[in-house]
């Protein structure tokens, strides 16, 4: 029996990850494609070896690893280099993404895709679910949080799909803007209505 999916994305810094921690209190498995991808070019791996060949060793750190923040600055300043990049790694992200969502054992699964509408992701999930803020707080909470500058961050927010866009796109939508407590109170009425549309509970209408 195929898998039931929700797609849960939000632009950068609206909370993506503390919404897929609730659900994964609640024993759902969480797929986060920014995990996948740290795997697919970690030390040894295919993904980094191509990278290096194609950057050279100064995209390395002094230990062997991916240099994210070198890596970042340099794709977000060359559109040419950040497409070349996406083409090595989205193919290699989503097929280790859904292996992982195979072996999953439970009623649903939960994919994490900071770029879910931008890749297509969304086309080969069953509900979309989106994590809204303000763009000023999007700034606000990932300058204090990655201590980096609001021009960089809102280079990454003018690279994905517009606010308006993604609401537009969404099955379900959680306004992660207010209190933690309201934010559990929508993953658990969130989490009823995914367990019902994977057919584990049947709606009394």
């Amino acid at each position: 029996m195929a898998k039931f999916i929700v797609g849960l994305t939000g632009g950068i810094g609206s909370g993506k990850t503390t919404v897929a921690n609730l659900f994964a209190e609640l024993g759902i498995p969480i797929v986060d494609a920014d995990l996948v991808a740290r795997d697919v070019v970690a030390p040894g791996s295919h993904g980094l070896q191509a990278i290096v060949n194609h950057f050279g060793v100064d995209i390395l750190t002094p230990n062997g690893e991916l240099d994210r923040a070198k890596l970042r600055a340099l794709i977000f300043s060359q559109g040419e280099e950040r497409e070349w990049l996406n083409q090595l790694l989205h193919p290699m992200i989503r097929q280790e993404m859904f292996n992982q969502v195979k072996n999953a054992h439970s009623d649903y699964v939960i994919i994490v895709a900071p770029l879910l509408f931008e890749n297509g992701l969304d086309k080969l999930v069953n509900r979309t679910l989106v994590v809204d803020i303000s763009p000023e707080l999007q700034v606000s909470r990932t300058v204090k949080r990655d201590n980096v500058d609001a021009t960089q961050v809102n280079s990454i927010i003018s690279s994905q799909c517009s606010r308006s866009e993604k609401l537009a796109k969404a099955d379900d939508v959680i306004d992660n803007q207010g209190e933690v407590s309201a934010l559990k109170q929508e993953v658990h009425a969130l989490h009823q209505r995914y367990l019902q549309l994977s057919g584990t509970h049947i709606a009394h209408d």
